[in-house]
C-alpha cells in the first residue's frame, strides 16, 4: 500500500510539473483574443543593449527581421540562424537635406517594401522618402521618392503603411530635430508649420501626387491601413497631448476621430502610441502605455503584453506566427496562436 501511495505522490508530483502556466505579462481583458493570443508564450529578447530600434519589417524573402537603429544611422537584419548583423550603412542621413548637427535622431525610421520587392525608407535625417535594393550595402545608392510639400522640406519622415495599389501614407513629425541627450528640440532648419500625415500617389511612371491628409496631431507617428483600406489609423505620441489613435475615414473626405483615448492607461503607466500593426483579424495591435495594446476593430481594449522596457514598434512575420516589437533598449518577440 506504502508503494502504491508512493507511486502516485510521484505521479502527481510530474505531472504538476509539467503544467505550463500563464505569461504573467499577458493581460486578457476579453476571452475573444485567446484564438491569437497564447497566454502561455514566453517572450524572447533576441538583440539587447540597442539604442531607439524601429521599423521593423519581416522579410520574407530571407526569413529574416529588418530593424533600424535610428541614432545609429543604421538598418540591421537578423534571423535565428545567422543572429545579427549590419545590413545597410548609411540609412537615414547622407547630407542629402540640412539638418542641426548631432541631433542623435537623424537615421533610418520606418521601414516598408514596395510591390517590386525594393524597400522604401522614412529617413529622418535626408527629410524625405526614399527607396533601395533590398541588399545589403556600407555604400547605398537612395532614390529619392518624395521630400518636399508644396516647395518646403518635409521635417523628418517617420513612419509608413503601403496600400494594395502601392500609394504610399506616412507621416511627419520633427522628432529628426530632438537632440536624445536632454529631449530637446531644434527646429532652426524647419520649414513646415505644421506635422504632416500624407498620401503619396503613383498615377505613371512619370506622374505622381502627393496629398495632405491631416495636420491635427503635433506629433503623428505610427500609420497603419485597415485591412479593407477604408480607414487609416494614426497614433499621437505628443506627450502634451491626449495619448490617443486617430481613425481616419479615407472614404469620407478624410474625416477623423478619436479611435482609442488612451489617458487613464497613461496615467498609471509609461509607453506612448508609436508604431501599430493590423492583424489579418482586424485587431489592431499597437505599441502604448504598458507595452503592446491589443484592440478590436470597434476600439475595445482585448489585451495587454508587458515588456522590460518601453516599446517603440511591432511588426508580424508574413504567417503571423510571431509579433516582433522593437524598443528602446531591445528587440523581442512572442509566439502568437495561428
Amino acid at each position: 500500500m506504502k508503494k502504491i501511495l508512493s507511486t502516485i505522490l510521484i505521479f502527481q508530483i510530474l505531472s504538476c510539473s509539467n503544467v505550463v502556466k500563464d505569461n504573467e505579462s499577458i493581460i486578457i481583458f476579453d476571452d475573444s483574443i485567446l484564438n491569437i493570443i497564447d497566454k502561455t508564450a514566453e517572450i524572447e529578447y533576441i538583440v539587447d543593449s540597442v539604442s531607439v530600434a524601429e521599423g521593423p519589417l519581416w522579410d520574407k524573402n530571407s526569413s529574416s527581421l529588418l530593424f533600424t537603429q535610428v541614432p545609429k544611422n543604421t538598418i540591421y537584419k537578423w534571423n535565428e540562424s545567422e543572429g545579427l548583423d549590419t545590413y545597410i550603412l548609411p540609412s537615414g542621413f547622407t547630407n542629402y537635406a540640412p539638418v542641426i548637427p548631432n541631433v542623435g535622431l537623424s537615421g533610418a525610421n520606418g521601414l516598408s517594401f514596395d510591390k517590386n520587392g525594393d524597400l522604401i525608407i522614412a529617413q529622418h535625417g535626408d527629410r524625405r522618402l526614399a527607396k533601395i535594393k533590398n541588399s545589403a550595402s556600407n555604400n547605398p545608392n537612395f532614390e529619392t521618392i518624395v521630400d518636399k510639400y508644396d516647395g518646403k522640406r518635409f521635417n523628418s519622415p517617420n513612419d509608413m503603411a503601403l496600400s494594395s495599389s502601392g500609394d504610399i501614407y506616412f507621416t511627419d513629425p520633427t522628432y529628426g530635430f530632438m537632440n536624445l541627450s536632454d529631449w530637446s528640440f531644434d527646429e532652426s532648419v524647419k520649414e513646415l508649420s505644421f506635422s504632416g500625415v500624407y498620401k503619396y500617389s503613383f498615377e505613371s511612371e512619370s506622374e505622381s501626387e502627393l496629398e495632405l491628409i491631416s495636420t491635427e496631431l503635433n506629433f503623428p507617428n505610427g500609420i497603419a491601413l485597415s485591412n479593407d483600406e477604408k480607414h487609416l489609423y494614426v497614433n499621437s505620441s505628443d506627450s502634451t497631448e491626449k495619448p490617443v489613435i486617430l481613425r481616419i475615414d479615407l472614404e469620407n473626405d478624410n474625416k477623423s476621430e478619436i479611435f482609442f483615448d488612451g489617458t487613464e492607461l497613461a496615467e498609471a503607466n509609461p509607453g506612448n502610441f508609436d508604431g501599430l500593426k493590423i492583424h489579418s483579424s482586424g485587431n489592431i495591435f499597437t505599441t502604448g502605455p504598458n507595452g503592446i495594446l491589443i484592440l478590436s476593430s470597434e476600439g475595445k481594449l482585448l489585451a495587454n503584453i508587458a515588456f522590460k522596457d518601453m516599446l517603440t514598434n511591432c511588426a508580424f512575420d508574413s504567417d503571423e506566427k510571431y509579433l516582433y516589437v522593437t524598443g528602446f533598449s531591445f528587440v523581442a518577440r512572442i509566439a502568437l496562436n495561428n
